[in-house]
Protein backbone atom coordinates (compact mmCIF):
# COMPACT_ATOMS: atom_id res chain seq x y z
CA UNK A 1 0.00 0.00 0.00
CA UNK A 2 1.11 3.56 -0.69
CA UNK A 3 2.30 5.27 2.49
CA UNK A 4 1.36 8.95 2.65
CA UNK A 5 4.40 10.22 4.56
CA UNK A 6 6.86 8.26 2.43
CA UNK A 7 5.25 9.42 -0.81
CA UNK A 8 5.14 13.04 0.30
CA UNK A 9 8.86 12.96 1.09
CA UNK A 10 9.71 11.29 -2.22
CA UNK A 11 7.64 13.68 -4.29
CA UNK A 12 9.01 16.76 -2.55
CA UNK A 13 12.49 15.47 -3.32
CA UNK A 14 11.76 15.07 -7.03
CA UNK A 15 9.29 17.88 -7.84
CA UNK A 16 10.18 21.27 -9.31
CA UNK A 17 8.29 24.44 -10.30
CA UNK A 18 6.05 24.89 -13.33
CA UNK A 19 7.80 24.01 -16.58
CA UNK A 20 10.29 21.65 -14.91
CA UNK A 21 8.03 18.69 -14.06
CA UNK A 22 9.76 15.99 -16.11
CA UNK A 23 11.48 14.23 -13.21
CA UNK A 24 8.51 13.94 -10.88
CA UNK A 25 6.27 13.12 -13.84
CA UNK A 26 8.41 10.13 -14.82
CA UNK A 27 8.37 8.91 -11.23
CA UNK A 28 4.59 9.23 -10.91
CA UNK A 29 4.14 7.38 -14.19
CA UNK A 30 6.21 4.47 -12.89
CA UNK A 31 4.21 4.32 -9.67
CA UNK A 32 0.94 4.31 -11.62
CA UNK A 33 1.84 1.59 -14.15
CA UNK A 34 0.74 -1.44 -12.10
CA UNK A 35 -2.79 -0.03 -11.72
CA UNK A 36 -3.63 1.17 -15.25
CA UNK A 37 -3.54 -0.13 -18.81
CA UNK A 38 -1.27 2.51 -20.31
CA UNK A 39 0.81 5.52 -19.30
CA UNK A 40 1.89 8.19 -21.75
CA UNK A 41 3.06 11.79 -21.75
CA UNK A 42 1.63 14.48 -24.02
CA UNK A 43 3.58 17.28 -25.71
CA UNK A 44 3.18 19.70 -22.79
CA UNK A 45 4.35 17.13 -20.24
CA UNK A 46 1.09 15.92 -18.67
CA UNK A 47 1.41 12.30 -17.52
CA UNK A 48 -1.77 10.47 -18.55
CA UNK A 49 -2.61 7.15 -16.92
CA UNK A 50 -5.47 5.33 -18.66
CA UNK A 51 -7.56 2.60 -17.04
CA UNK A 52 -9.68 1.37 -19.92
CA UNK A 53 -13.42 0.86 -19.60
CA UNK A 54 -16.54 0.67 -21.73
CA UNK A 55 -18.42 3.62 -20.22
CA UNK A 56 -18.12 7.37 -20.48
CA UNK A 57 -14.72 9.02 -20.04
CA UNK A 58 -13.98 10.49 -16.64
CA UNK A 59 -10.74 12.42 -16.15
CA UNK A 60 -9.20 13.03 -12.71
CA UNK A 61 -6.36 15.53 -12.41
CA UNK A 62 -3.75 16.50 -9.83
CA UNK A 63 -1.09 19.04 -10.73
CA UNK A 64 2.51 18.07 -10.08
CA UNK A 65 4.15 21.48 -10.50
CA UNK A 66 5.28 23.68 -7.61
CA UNK A 67 5.49 27.38 -6.93
CA UNK A 68 9.08 28.58 -6.88
CA UNK A 69 11.60 31.19 -7.96
CA UNK A 70 13.47 31.58 -11.28
CA UNK A 71 16.84 33.33 -11.34
CA UNK A 72 16.76 36.46 -13.50
CA UNK A 73 19.87 38.38 -12.42
CA UNK A 74 22.98 38.07 -10.26
CA UNK A 75 24.37 41.38 -9.00
CA UNK A 76 28.03 42.31 -8.55
CA UNK A 77 27.97 41.20 -4.89
CA UNK A 78 26.55 37.76 -5.73
CA UNK A 79 22.98 38.37 -4.59
CA UNK A 80 20.32 36.67 -6.71
CA UNK A 81 17.22 38.36 -8.09
CA UNK A 82 14.35 36.21 -9.24
CA UNK A 83 10.95 36.04 -10.91
CA UNK A 84 8.27 34.31 -8.82
CA UNK A 85 6.76 31.19 -10.38
CA UNK A 86 3.17 30.98 -9.19
CA UNK A 87 1.57 33.02 -6.42
CA UNK A 88 3.66 34.09 -3.42
CA UNK A 89 2.88 36.21 -0.37
CA UNK A 90 6.15 37.95 0.58
CA UNK A 91 5.16 37.94 4.25
CA UNK A 92 5.11 34.11 4.19
CA UNK A 93 8.53 33.69 2.60
CA UNK A 94 10.79 36.34 4.11
CA UNK A 95 13.83 34.60 5.69
CA UNK A 96 12.79 31.23 4.25
CA UNK A 97 15.53 28.71 3.37
CA UNK A 98 15.56 27.83 -0.34
CA UNK A 99 17.59 25.54 -2.55
CA UNK A 100 18.43 25.03 -6.20
CA UNK A 101 18.70 21.41 -7.32
CA UNK A 102 21.16 21.20 -10.21
CA UNK A 103 21.10 18.68 -13.05
CA UNK A 104 24.37 17.10 -11.86
CA UNK A 105 22.81 16.27 -8.49
CA UNK A 106 24.45 19.09 -6.55
CA UNK A 107 22.39 21.49 -4.44
CA UNK A 108 22.95 25.21 -3.85
CA UNK A 109 21.30 26.55 -0.69
CA UNK A 110 20.36 30.06 0.31
CA UNK A 111 17.81 32.18 2.12
CA UNK A 112 15.15 34.61 0.89
CA UNK A 113 15.65 38.10 2.28
CA UNK A 114 13.76 41.36 1.93
CA UNK A 115 15.70 44.56 1.39
CA UNK A 116 12.86 46.75 2.73
CA UNK A 117 12.21 44.87 5.97
CA UNK A 118 14.66 47.01 7.91
CA UNK A 119 13.38 50.23 6.38
CA UNK A 120 9.65 49.92 7.01
CA UNK A 121 7.53 49.55 10.11
CA UNK A 122 5.82 46.22 10.75
CA UNK A 123 2.44 47.58 9.67
CA UNK A 124 3.83 48.15 6.16
CA UNK A 125 5.41 44.71 5.75
CA UNK A 126 2.37 43.40 3.87
CA UNK A 127 3.04 46.02 1.19
CA UNK A 128 6.42 44.51 0.28
CA UNK A 129 6.35 42.86 -3.15
CA UNK A 130 8.23 39.80 -4.41
CA UNK A 131 10.43 42.16 -6.45
CA UNK A 132 11.72 43.57 -3.15
CA UNK A 133 13.18 40.18 -2.18
CA UNK A 134 16.48 38.57 -3.08
CA UNK A 135 18.26 35.26 -2.45
CA UNK A 136 21.47 35.21 -0.40
CA UNK A 137 23.60 32.09 -1.02
CA UNK A 138 26.64 33.41 0.83
CA UNK A 139 28.47 34.41 -2.36
CA UNK A 140 30.80 37.43 -2.34
CA UNK A 141 30.71 38.32 -6.03
CA UNK A 142 28.94 37.70 -9.32
CA UNK A 143 31.93 35.67 -10.51
CA UNK A 144 31.70 33.32 -7.53
CA UNK A 145 27.92 32.95 -7.79
CA UNK A 146 28.06 32.19 -11.52
CA UNK A 147 30.24 29.15 -10.82
CA UNK A 148 27.15 27.36 -9.45
CA UNK A 149 24.09 29.45 -10.43
CA UNK A 150 22.87 30.41 -13.91
CA UNK A 151 20.10 32.62 -15.24
CA UNK A 152 17.00 30.44 -15.57
CA UNK A 153 17.80 28.14 -12.64
CA UNK A 154 14.93 27.58 -10.22
CA UNK A 155 14.84 27.62 -6.43
CA UNK A 156 12.30 25.87 -4.19
CA UNK A 157 11.56 25.86 -0.46
CA UNK A 158 14.20 24.00 1.55
CA UNK A 159 12.22 22.41 4.36
CA UNK A 160 11.72 18.87 5.67
CA UNK A 161 8.51 16.83 5.66
CA UNK A 162 7.46 15.51 9.05
CA UNK A 163 4.54 13.71 10.66
CA UNK A 164 2.93 14.81 13.91
CA UNK A 165 0.08 12.51 14.88
CA UNK A 166 -2.40 12.45 12.01
CA UNK A 167 -0.93 15.58 10.44
CA UNK A 168 1.74 16.02 7.77
CA UNK A 169 3.76 19.25 7.92
CA UNK A 170 5.52 19.81 4.62
CA UNK A 171 6.45 22.14 1.83
CA UNK A 172 4.39 21.64 -1.30
CA UNK A 173 1.33 19.83 -0.06
CA UNK A 174 -0.10 21.90 -2.92
CA UNK A 175 -0.48 19.83 -4.94
CA UNK A 176 1.69 16.80 -4.29
CA UNK A 177 -0.84 15.52 -1.76
CA UNK A 178 -3.39 15.35 -4.59
CA UNK A 179 -0.95 13.26 -6.62
CA UNK A 180 -0.90 10.89 -3.63
CA UNK A 181 -4.72 10.84 -3.65
CA UNK A 182 -4.75 9.81 -7.33
CA UNK A 183 -2.26 7.01 -6.70
CA UNK A 184 -4.25 5.72 -3.72
CA UNK A 185 -7.46 5.91 -5.78
CA UNK A 186 -5.86 3.79 -8.52
CA UNK A 187 -4.70 1.33 -5.88
CA UNK A 188 -8.25 0.92 -4.50
CA UNK A 189 -10.10 0.88 -7.83
CA UNK A 190 -10.46 -2.79 -8.78
CA UNK A 191 -12.79 -2.18 -11.73
CA UNK A 192 -14.91 0.63 -13.12
CA UNK A 193 -17.81 0.96 -15.53
CA UNK A 194 -16.12 4.15 -16.79
CA UNK A 195 -13.19 4.82 -19.09
CA UNK A 196 -10.93 6.47 -16.51
CA UNK A 197 -8.00 8.83 -17.08
CA UNK A 198 -5.78 9.81 -14.14
CA UNK A 199 -3.75 12.83 -15.23
CA UNK A 200 -0.80 14.41 -13.43
CA UNK A 201 -0.88 17.89 -14.92
CA UNK A 202 1.79 20.51 -15.51
CA UNK A 203 1.85 24.31 -15.14
CA UNK A 204 -1.26 24.68 -13.00
CA UNK A 205 0.38 27.36 -10.87
CA UNK A 206 0.95 29.62 -13.89
CA UNK A 207 -2.50 29.48 -15.45
CA UNK A 208 -4.04 25.96 -15.42
CA UNK A 209 -2.21 25.26 -18.69
CA UNK A 210 -1.68 21.52 -18.46
CA UNK A 211 -5.27 20.68 -17.56
CA UNK A 212 -6.67 22.49 -20.58
CA UNK A 213 -4.29 20.68 -22.90
CA UNK A 214 -5.03 17.29 -21.32
CA UNK A 215 -8.79 17.85 -21.41
CA UNK A 216 -8.61 18.77 -25.08
CA UNK A 217 -6.70 15.58 -25.86
CA UNK A 218 -8.79 13.22 -23.73
CA UNK A 219 -12.13 15.00 -24.25
CA UNK A 220 -13.83 13.45 -21.21
CA UNK A 221 -17.52 13.51 -20.36
CA UNK A 222 -16.62 14.61 -16.83
CA UNK A 223 -13.54 16.13 -15.20
CA UNK A 224 -12.68 16.09 -11.49
CA UNK A 225 -9.76 18.14 -10.23
CA UNK A 226 -8.10 17.04 -6.99
CA UNK A 227 -6.34 19.88 -5.19
CA UNK A 228 -5.92 21.49 -1.79
CA UNK A 229 -8.19 24.14 -0.30
CA UNK A 230 -7.78 26.55 2.58
CA UNK A 231 -9.48 26.11 5.93
CA UNK A 232 -11.53 28.32 8.21
CA UNK A 233 -10.17 26.96 11.49
CA UNK A 234 -7.14 29.23 12.05
CA UNK A 235 -6.98 32.62 13.83
CA UNK A 236 -6.28 34.42 10.55
CA UNK A 237 -8.95 32.64 8.49
CA UNK A 238 -12.21 34.29 7.37
CA UNK A 239 -15.01 33.37 9.75
CA UNK A 240 -17.22 32.53 6.78
CA UNK A 241 -15.06 29.58 5.65
CA UNK A 242 -16.55 26.39 7.09
CA UNK A 243 -13.85 23.90 6.04
CA UNK A 244 -11.84 22.30 8.86
CA UNK A 245 -8.67 20.25 8.97
CA UNK A 246 -9.35 16.58 9.69
CA UNK A 247 -13.10 16.76 9.10
CA UNK A 248 -13.00 14.91 5.77
CA UNK A 249 -12.21 15.73 2.14
CA UNK A 250 -14.31 18.37 0.46
CA UNK A 251 -16.69 18.27 -2.48
CA UNK A 252 -16.15 21.50 -4.37
CA UNK A 253 -19.11 23.72 -5.20
CA UNK A 254 -17.25 26.80 -6.45
CA UNK A 255 -13.82 28.39 -6.64
CA UNK A 256 -12.27 31.35 -8.41
CA UNK A 257 -12.06 29.49 -11.72
CA UNK A 258 -15.52 27.89 -11.98
CA UNK A 259 -18.93 27.19 -10.59
CA UNK A 260 -19.03 23.40 -10.52
CA UNK A 261 -21.62 21.61 -12.58
CA UNK A 262 -24.34 20.34 -10.23
CA UNK A 263 -24.21 16.92 -11.91
CA UNK A 264 -20.61 16.47 -10.70
CA UNK A 265 -21.39 17.74 -7.19
CA UNK A 266 -24.24 15.25 -6.94
CA UNK A 267 -22.13 12.44 -8.43
CA UNK A 268 -19.52 12.90 -5.68
CA UNK A 269 -21.96 13.49 -2.82
CA UNK A 270 -23.95 10.39 -3.75
CA UNK A 271 -20.81 8.24 -3.66
CA UNK A 272 -19.82 9.60 -0.24
CA UNK A 273 -23.28 9.09 1.22
CA UNK A 274 -23.62 5.62 -0.29
CA UNK A 275 -20.36 4.50 1.34
CA UNK A 276 -20.74 6.46 4.57
CA UNK A 277 -17.70 8.65 3.83
CA UNK A 278 -17.52 11.84 5.87
CA UNK A 279 -17.04 14.89 3.64
CA UNK A 280 -17.34 18.67 3.69
CA UNK A 281 -18.86 21.10 1.20
CA UNK A 282 -16.32 23.57 -0.16
CA UNK A 283 -16.53 27.06 -1.60
CA UNK A 284 -12.97 28.25 -2.24
CA UNK A 285 -13.05 32.00 -1.67
CA UNK A 286 -10.06 32.79 -3.90
CA UNK A 287 -7.84 30.96 -6.33
CA UNK A 288 -8.65 28.42 -9.01
CA UNK A 289 -8.06 24.79 -9.91
CA UNK A 290 -7.61 22.58 -12.95
CA UNK A 291 -11.40 22.15 -12.98
CA UNK A 292 -11.81 25.66 -14.35
CA UNK A 293 -9.69 24.91 -17.41
CA UNK A 294 -11.35 21.54 -17.96
CA UNK A 295 -14.84 23.02 -17.86
CA UNK A 296 -14.06 25.50 -20.65
CA UNK A 297 -12.50 22.97 -23.06
CA UNK A 298 -14.19 21.83 -26.29
CA UNK A 299 -17.89 22.68 -26.11
CA UNK A 300 -17.81 22.45 -22.31
CA UNK A 301 -17.11 19.53 -19.96
CA UNK A 302 -18.95 18.69 -16.76
CA UNK A 303 -16.44 19.66 -14.06
CA UNK A 304 -15.99 19.66 -10.31
CA UNK A 305 -13.47 18.85 -7.66
CA UNK A 306 -12.42 17.08 -4.50
CA UNK A 307 -10.01 18.90 -2.18
CA UNK A 308 -7.76 18.19 0.78
CA UNK A 309 -8.18 20.83 3.52
CA UNK A 310 -4.76 22.41 4.04
CA UNK A 311 -3.50 25.14 6.32
CA UNK A 312 -0.88 27.72 5.30
CA UNK A 313 -1.26 27.13 1.54
CA UNK A 314 1.63 28.52 -0.54
CA UNK A 315 3.89 28.75 2.49
CA UNK A 316 7.05 26.76 3.33
CA UNK A 317 5.15 24.57 5.82
CA UNK A 318 1.68 23.49 4.76
CA UNK A 319 -0.32 21.15 7.01
CA UNK A 320 -2.86 18.48 6.08
CA UNK A 321 -4.52 15.51 7.76
CA UNK A 322 -3.79 11.97 6.59
CA UNK A 323 -7.37 10.97 7.38
CA UNK A 324 -8.60 13.53 4.84
CA UNK A 325 -6.27 12.02 2.23
CA UNK A 326 -7.56 8.52 2.92
CA UNK A 327 -11.13 9.79 2.74
CA UNK A 328 -10.56 11.52 -0.59
CA UNK A 329 -9.14 8.37 -2.19
CA UNK A 330 -11.98 6.28 -0.79
CA UNK A 331 -14.58 8.77 -2.07
CA UNK A 332 -13.14 8.87 -5.60
CA UNK A 333 -12.75 5.10 -5.81
CA UNK A 334 -16.36 4.71 -4.67
CA UNK A 335 -17.59 7.20 -7.28
CA UNK A 336 -15.68 5.46 -10.08
CA UNK A 337 -16.80 1.98 -9.01
CA UNK A 338 -20.56 2.56 -9.20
Amino acid sequence: MFDILTLQKQLVEKALPSGFEQGVGAYLGELAKPFVDEVYTDALGNVICHKKGEGKKIMLTAHMDLIGFMVTYIDEKGYIRFEPIGGHNPVFIHRTPVMCKKADGSVVRGVLMGEKWGKTSQKHVADVRPVDLYIDCGMNSREVAEQSISIGDVFVFDNETIQQGDKILTPYADDLVACIVLLKTMEQLQSSPYDVYFVFTVQEEVGLRGAGTAAYGVHPYMGIAVDVCGTGDTPSAPIYSAVKLGAGPTVKIKDGSLVCNPQVVQFLRAAAEREGIVYQDEILLSGGTDAGAIQRTHGGILSGGVSIPTRNVHSPREIYSMSDVEGAAKLLAAALSE
